[in-house]
């Protein structure tokens, strides 16, 4: 594998592990009170956030072409779309029977008409794992640090892309995929995650197959409707160009943002938790654009990756109190950053400093190929 890029620091296995379990206990022990959530927040936030979204879409495609108003709406609107489409993180963390109704009327509000069910997501467990987070096996860990920049452009330019791979996994790949059991295994093993990584391939758990072919139903009758009124002529390719443009927008923001929740620079070998977090960022500054761009609690993603089962409106005083409590020297500290420029100009700057032969995209690539 590519070994030259990494910048984790490895310990011996049982020493790590030991560790690991201290910094656990310890954060764990400072935020016990504040693990459990609350169904208030989450529903009012969430409503609030998809009814305003939904309310400026409607300006957006009403408001006269090009003004400051349509502008305004399209900006906006996306924003929070984003943000309650950011729940998704908190759902899949979520017990099954853990507010259901929640889950459902997310899918219904903007899982299924952005064509982003959060079953998608699942794999963000995996994420968590000790074994695959930073590998070739996590969805979301793409080496672009540790990788030349060639490939961190390759990874922008995708995300005017996404909205069309939506489209044509919802509205074309999966019907068919139906009428055939070996596209249905490829769409299950390869098209069925919400991952950064285009390697990435795992097949999608058998025990939510129904769940994700509920919503793939939906998502293709959501498709078949719109189409259905464009060939009616109740609306017409300018109206689809708009939608195409703010969900791209929409779904843009997260591409970038996930940017600065790591610093990407391992190269393939299985981290210890301490390791994850010296990988993790916190963004502890910048604060409107902080607010705006790391919404639901993303801007602690360290924190997150030290206490994953903490909800999204305790993430702030947990973060207080370990800053204050954990001592000096513990890596939880050294996960901070003071803004998004910062976290985005530390792997832009080791993305510079890799030569192409020393890529660890590359055992990506072969990981992805079948190889080792």
């Amino acid at each position: 594998m590519a070994g030259q890029a990494s910048s984790t620091r490895r310990e011996a296995p049982s020493a790590a592990r030991s560790d690991d379990n201290d910094l656990v206990r310890q954060a764990h022990r400072l935020v016990s009170d504040l693990f459990p959530r609350s169904p208030l927040i989450y529903w009012t936030d969430f409503m609030l956030s998809v009814s305003g979204a939904w309310l400026l879409t409607a300006v957006y495609f009403l408001a006269p072409a090009w003004s400051v108003l349509q502008i305004a709406a399209f900006l906006v609107a996306g924003v929070l779309f984003y943000r309650a489409g950011t729940f998704m993180h908190e759902m899949v963390h979520m017990q099954r029977q853990e507010l259901k109704w929640f889950k459902r009327t997310w899918n219904v509000l903007l899982g299924m008409p952005l064509l982003t069910p959060w079953i998608f997501y699942r794999n963000h467990i995996d994420h968590h794992n000790r074994m695959h987070f930073g590998t070739p096996r996590d969805g979301e860990y793409t080496p672009l640090a540790a990788s030349p920049v060639r490939e961190t452009l390759k990874y922008l330019l995708q995300a005017p892309l996404l909205p069309i791979f939506a489209v044509l996994r919802f509205g074309v790949i999966a019907p068919l995929s139906h009428l055939h059991p070996r596209l249905r295994e490829f769409v299950l093993t390869r098209l069925s995650a919400g991952a950064t990584n285009p390697y990435y391939s795992k097949r999608f758990p058998k025990r939510d197959e129904g769940h994700l072919t509920i919503m793939e139903w939906l998502c293709f009758a959501w498709i078949a409707a719109i189409a259905t009124l464009l060939v009616l002529g109740y609306i017409t390719a300018m109206h689809l160009l708009m939608a195409y443009l703010l969900l791209g927008w929409t779904l843009t923001l997260n591409w970038v943002r996930n940017m600065a929740a790591h610093g990407y620079a391992n190269d393939g070998q299985p981290l210890t938790h301490a390791d994850q977090l010296r990988d993790s960022i916190n963004i502890t500054g910048q604060t409107w654009i902080t607010a705006w761009l790391f919404p639901i609690g993303l801007r602690y993603h360290a924190l997150h990756h030290l206490l994953p089962g903490l909800p999204y409106h305790n993430m702030g005083e947990a973060h207080r109190r370990l800053s204050e409590n954990l001592p000096a020297d513990s890596v939880y500290h050294e996960a901070n950053r003071e803004s998004f420029f910062a976290a985005v100009a530390e792997l832009w700057r080791g993305a510079c400093n890799t030569p192409p032969e020393q890529s660890a995209m590359e055992y990506w690539r072969r990981f992805g190929a079948g190889g080792s």
